[in-house]
């Protein structure tokens, strides 16, 4: 169940069941506004008083720790829960948590798949998003065939292949080597300054961090910030209850495309 706010303000009165107007779709001139006091699975409250805007040429990390609502945050944004707005598949394209292909298809018949909202066979979007995720090679491959993380590309593959001007991904980089999961985030940060907007729900606070043009962190079901994602380190290490500061340790750098083995 989901509750906006009517006027879709948090500062307008909270009685009433009118729906939010800026909440209707995405535009890729404005974005979409979303604001709802309350979003509830089943009985069970899990997000309360949230205000959030997506914008065009922005890629925008949602964080937090297990269990504060950030899926469900996702799911709310693509309008798969009840009482929030359908979205159309032609622009709004979802990717779930651990998403996985129980057919035996090959890597271009999953990506093929990110069609069907657009009732065409078209090949080029396909042999695009395929490119874009490193996995071109593998078009022939069976998805059940290969690799864990090279499956996930696959299905993310699907979702270039919509064409969409907003992406809600939920842990685009969940099962990805290092250099995987860094390409990954620069395409989405690419994709985004091309004019799409872009969310991704990431565990990875280091990629959100580097990547992202924005951080909302969820805490407990509420946004406990909403900033730019180089000022977002002193929330996040608040939200996972760590300290922060500069660590000489070595580590590894930031993704170069240019050495990239993939």
């Amino acid at each position: 169940m989901s509750r906006p706010w009517p006027g879709g303000s948090p500062d307008a009165s909270r009685d009433g069941p009118e729906a939010d107007p800026g909440d209707a779709g995405f535009s890729p001139a404005t974005g979409l506004s979303f604001a709802h006091r309350l979003v509830s699975i089943g009985d069970r409250p899990v997000l309360h008083d949230i205000a959030l805007t997506l914008r065009p040429n922005e890629l925008l990390a949602v964080c937090g720790p297990n269990g504060a609502g950030k899926t469900t945050l996702l799911r709310a944004l693509a309008g798969l829960l009840p009482g929030t707005p359908p979205r159309d598949p032609r622009r709004v394209a979802y990717l779930p948590q651990n998403a996985r292909c129980a057919w035996a298809l090959t890597v271009g018949q999953v990506a093929a798949l990110g069609r069907i909202p657009h009732r065409d066979s078209a090949e080029s979007p396909v042999t695009c998003a395929l490119q874009s995720c490193g996995i071109l090679a593998l078009r022939n491959r069976r998805v059940d065939r290969i690799s864990g993380g090279e499956a996930r590309r696959a299905m993310l593959a699907r979702a270039f292949a919509t064409e969409p001007d907003l992406f809600l991904l939920d842990e685009p980089t969940a099962d990805l080597d290092p250099v995987a999961a860094q390409a990954i985030m620069h395409l989405l940060r690419q994709t985004a300054e091309s004019g799409r907007a872009v969310v991704v729900v990431q565990h990875a606070v280091d990629l959100a961090i580097r990547y992202a043009h924005r951080i909302v962190v969820l805490r407990g079901g509420r946004v406990a910030a909403d900033v730019p994602a180089r000022e977002a380190l002193p929330a996040l290490a608040s939200a996972f209850g760590l300290p922060f500061g500069v660590d000489p340790e070595p580590r590894l750098l930031p993704y170069d495309e240019r050495a990239s083995p993939h």
